[in-house]
């Protein structure tokens, strides 16, 4: 930058902060300010409206953590001022410069309207509307503690990983965290704010061209004589020719075939994270206000909205709210996108638990505005799941937009606008905004970000911008868009224009029809550590998933062959709460205790819920004489019970499938598959090694895990004591072992009946920053194994040729990993272990093997200081000489709930279907027609022709999409039987027009 650019803006920001800012508000008077505090959880306004009100005066403490204070605010406006320029400034007592992660407070009228709200970055509110000269407003205070900023830091910049008890209300101290900073009328000269504005763009320019270059030069000359009209001592008379000295450069249009911006109004708020659900309530419905308090003002500006529950929630609670809010929807400027229930993870949820994303926002928005979205809106989530194109497209889909990838800590994404295309085949056009956030304020930086990160110029030119603070920091505001109109069409940026997703992407998918091809994952290098953090967090939730299975297919059946009324309504309150749980920092870990405690009786109460849902259709249908229906997850009887003896060098255990050997140190250095005459375990080799490393991330500690965790590693060999196992499924050897406070048992089971080895891990976890690892070194020769995800598998690299293969040294896989060479494999299964690895090793006596480590436990102190603290038990299980069905037929063994003795509750409706082929939904329709919905997939990557035969019989059937409308071809079986090509992990759902039981 030259050195009169340099010192012309060095005294631009003395005269702006020293002169300009004061004088622009022309005159103030203080408000007079009474408060009461809610004794507990937050009250509707008419129950603070009517309480006893105390004075209070700026400094006083108000608001232990987590709590509620009102304020009630009385002010006089003077006879000559403009109500137009009058506002009131409400400061809670605000700690830091960054929106959110502090106080913030709903501003209620004196008759129990939503006006908007104040936060850090926005706490003036205007007074425009006002009728009478004696104004009240209430101020509804949230006392939310900085869960995020380290202590002491008042720029919002340095983060804390540090323990702390604020993490619920249960823990925190009960001390007031704020002190009122008071609340002001003030009339605004907007002569002055106006320059202001303009000021800012001009900056923003400037501190970003060529120092040498003519523009610069033509803004320095420009603030130049702006600043010399300024009068320090009459600031609001000279404004006016200061800003009449800007015109020329704020004129100067953008060059010809600059990058052009779509700038969307947003605020991301996280369902859950660093606050309780009960205060995202709040927090939607003051940014939600805010937003239409913009709408009034400003009638080009737009808002869009992903998030379903959060609509729900506003409805719910604020029903006015929600009113005004439909009416913007009916014009178009307020914008719901997505159509999930919530920003879920796309990692750890089952298949089925992504369709319920999208049938429940997609329906609410359907039944509650009359439209229905046509974009997947995941800009947070943490890593994208291959088998999220065909679910998205399923459920009416045709665009995506997301951000995360941007947070990449080893590789570049390479594309900006993109097809992409999942594991089967379908393609989703997607934008991943290239300003790389998603609550961008569009300052010159923003924008010229855009502009520089643009992969695809040259073919396209334009980028979508999200816009506005999130996460309680209010959303947009007047200056974000007083910017957007000045970033219109100027030299130097971007040209900027209003608009929303779907006008983006109806000009981008113009622009590049033939889009690059992204395929498969779109792998999120960072957080790897969510496939991990909060084990109990993952079960309750795959544990909801499989009753959801059995229960909607039991009383599927009990409605058809009995007669027994269906809960669809029921069903779908209790998917909603589990949907909740899914949220993209709930089910992967990462927020604070409060969140965890009531998510866990989420899962506990919907399980309790649905065993009784099962029940009442079981007995239902025991009443009813059935054929023989039911298939049962069984294996076939053993010719031989398997035997333990002792040796010199450990225990045998011996089946007629396997010989598995125990050393003294308690681990598996032989797996010996009689059938195929190999061994699983590699020469040197020992399977179920505890290992454990030193876990101590440089920020997001229930976020991440580093690469540098290998720096460190210590195995738990010591045994403590050896027990032999005798049971009804199966014998072995028990070891028990300690590493410091913490106790492990490992259970060795060899089932009778299959070539299988059960590892049964128990641990009291009171290790504090350490990563708990198992090892299974197996020999087997793979370039790359399969991991299960949501409808089929994914291959990834055991090599490390690439810093994209180095990058995914933690990845998430669900039930089963399978290593594989032609002709034999070997898969280990699991009861809900989602992180793992799989690496090449040189292979003692020459060639190579594949060792799989399940990642078991973490113990990050931040944002939970007790996270996973506690006991824990893991299963898991050996095939040995395993191809992809079998590994699926463990899974489903494994899965099965006890209670019903591995019942697949499926087979009460329709025979069973070929081994290559999951169904996984079996239910009646949404719509309360009594259809029968089948919802299956192709889980091992072949073509597959289905056999299809209902137990039942049916008018008709046909292929629909996942919101139960028709998608395909009309079925016509021989004889009920339906006959279905599915090409590789394909997911095709029927429907059974009027089902009856004969």
């Amino acid at each position: 930058m030259n050195d009169e650019l340099t010192q012309t803006l060095l005294r631009l920001d003395r005269i702006r902060s020293d002169w300009l800012v004061p004088a622009m508000v022309a005159q103030q008077r203080p408000a007079a300010v009474t408060a009461w505090d809610a004794p507990g959880e937050p009250v509707p306004w008419s129950e603070a409206f009517a309480q006893e009100f105390t004075a209070l005066t700026p400094g006083e403490p108000w608001g232990p953590p987590w709590g509620t204070t009102w304020f009630r605010v009385d002010v006089d406006i003077p006879g000559d001022w403009d109500l137009g320029r009058t506002y009131l400034n409400v400061d809670l007592g605000f700690s830091h410069l960054r929106p959110g992660f502090q106080c913030e407070g709903t501003i209620w009228t004196a008759d129990g309207r939503i006006d908007r709200a104040v936060e850090p970055m926005n706490h003036r509110v205007p007074l425009a509307r006002e009728a009478h000269r004696s104004v009240v407003r209430f101020v509804e205070a949230s006392a939310n503690p900085n869960m995020l900023f380290a202590d002491g830091d008042v720029t919002g910049t340095r983060l804390t990983s540090r323990p702390t008890p604020m993490g619920d209300v249960l823990t925190a101290p009960r001390e007031p965290l704020y002190r009122f900073g008071g609340a002001r009328l003030e009339l605004i000269d907007e002569n002055v704010r106006t320059l202001l504005d303009d000021l800012h763009t001009i900056e923003g320019i400037a501190r970003t061209q060529d120092p040498t270059g003519s523009r610069a030069a033509s803004i320095t000359l420009a603030l130049r004589k702006a600043l010399a009209h300024l009068d320090p001592d009459d600031i609001a008379g000279t404004a006016p020719a200061a800003r009449a000295a800007l015109e020329d450069v704020l004129a100067q249009p953008a060059r010809a075939g600059a990058h052009r911006v779509v700038a969307v109004g947003h605020a991301h708020i996280d369902s859950a994270w660093l606050w309780p659900a009960r205060e995202t309530r709040r927090k939607a419905a003051r940014t939600f206000a805010n937003a239409l308090a913009l709408m009034d003002a400003d009638p080009e500006f737009v808002f869009a909205a992903s998030s379903a529950q959060q609509f729900a929630w506003v409805e719910e609670d604020y029903p006015e709210l929600f009113a005004r809010i439909a009416e913007r929807v009916s014009e178009g400027r307020f914008i719901p996108v997505g159509g999930m229930w919530v920003e879920a993870d796309t990692n750890l949820p089952s298949g089925e638990s992504l369709v319920r994303q999208f049938v429940e926002g997609t329906l609410y928005f359907q039944e509650k505005f009359g439209i229905e979205t046509d974009e997947l809106w995941l800009p947070d989530s943490f890593g994208y799941s291959a088998a999220l194109p065909q679910i998205a497209r399923a459920a009416g889909k045709r665009f995506a937009l997301t951000q995360k990838l941007s947070w990449n800590d080893t590789n570049r994404f390479p594309f900006t606008t993109f097809w992409w295309e999942g594991h089967d085949g379908t393609r989703v056009f997607t934008h991943m905004p290239s300003v790389d956030i998603y609550n961008a304020e569009l300052s010159a930086t923003d924008l010229l970000r855009s502009d520089d990160q643009y992969a695809e110029k040259g073919r396209g030119d334009i980028a979508l911008v999200p816009f506005g603070y999130g996460d309680g920091g209010g959303g947009p505001t007047r200056e974000m868009l007083a910017q957007a109109k000045r970033a219109a069409d100027i030299d130097g940026l971007p040209r900027v224009s209003m608009g929303t997703p779907a006008e983006f992407f109806a000009v981008a998918h113009e622009q590049l029809p033939d889009a690059p091809v992204w395929s498969g994952e779109l792998y999120l290098e960072l957080h790897r550590g969510t496939y991990t953090s909060q084990r109990e967090m993952k079960l309750g939730n795959l544990r909801c998933e499989n009753l959801f299975r059995d229960a909607e297919a039991v009383r599927a059946a009990a409605s058809v062959i009995a007669g027994l009324t269906y809960p669809g309504d029921e069903l779908r309150q209790l998917w909603r709460g589990v949907l909740l749980g899914q949220f993209h920092d709930v089910l992967p870990g990462t927020s604070i205790a409060w969140v965890h405690r009531e998510m866990r009786e989420t899962h506990r109460s919907t399980q309790a819920r649905l065993a009784e849902i099962i029940a009442e259709g079981r007995a239902a249908l025991d009443a009813v004489a059935l054929p023989p229906a039911a298939a049962r997850v069984e294996s076939a009887p053993a010719t031989a019970p398997a035997t333990t003896a002792e040796d010199a060098d450990g225990w045998t255990v011996t089946s007629d499938h396997l010989i598995v050997h125990v050393d003294r140190d308690g681990l598996l250095d032989r797996v010996f598959d009689r059938r195929s005459e190999r061994d699983l375990v590699p020469p040197g080799g020992r399977i179920g090694t505890l290992q454990l490393h030193r876990d101590i991330p440089a920020l997001y500690e229930a976020w991440e895990i580093e690469a540098s965790y290998r720096d460190t590693q210590w195995e738990i060999t010591d045994v403590d004591g050896v027990r032999l196992l005798d049971e009804s499924d199966g014998v072995g050897v028990e070891v028990t072992r300690h590493s410091g406070s913490s106790t492990f048992v490992q259970q060795y089971v060899v089932d009778s009946t299959s070539a299988v080895v059960e590892i049964r891990t128990l641990v009291d976890w009171q290790h504090r920053h350490t990563l708990l690892k198992l090892a299974i070194p197996l020999d087997v020769s793979t370039d790359s194994v399969q991991y299960q995800i949501q409808h089929g598998y994914i291959e990834r690299p055991t090599v490390r040729n690439t810093s994209w293969d180095r990058a995914r040294f933690e990845v998430c896989g669900h039930r089963y990993v399978r290593a594989a060479e032609p002709g034999y494999g070997v898969a280990v299964v699991n009861d809900g272990i989602f992180g793992h690895e799989a690496t090449r090793e040189h292979r003692t006596g020459g060639g190579a093997c594949t060792e799989i480590r399940q990642t078991l436990l973490r113990s990050p102190s931040h944002p939970d200081p007790d996270a996973d603290r506690g006991r824990h038990e893991f299963r898991t299980r050996l095939v040995a000489g395993a191809d992809t069905v079998d590994a699926l037929r463990e899974v489903s063994r494994l899965s099965a709930v006890p209670d019903h003795a591995g019942l697949e509750p499926y087979t009460l409706l329709f025979s069973p279907v070929d081994d290559a082929v999951v169904i996984d939904c079996v239910k009646l329709a949404f719509d309360g027609s009594g259809d029968v919905i089948v919802r299956m997939y192709e889980a091992t990557g072949t073509r597959t022709r289905v056999h299809l035969r209902p137990r039942f019989a049916y008018d008709s059937a046909r292929v629909t999409d996942v919101l139960e409308r028709p998608a395909g071809e009309i079925l016509d079986g021989a004889d009920g039987e339906l006959t279905l090509d599915l090409l590789p992990f394909h997911l095709v759902t029927a429907r059974f027009v009027a089902p009856r039981w004969e």
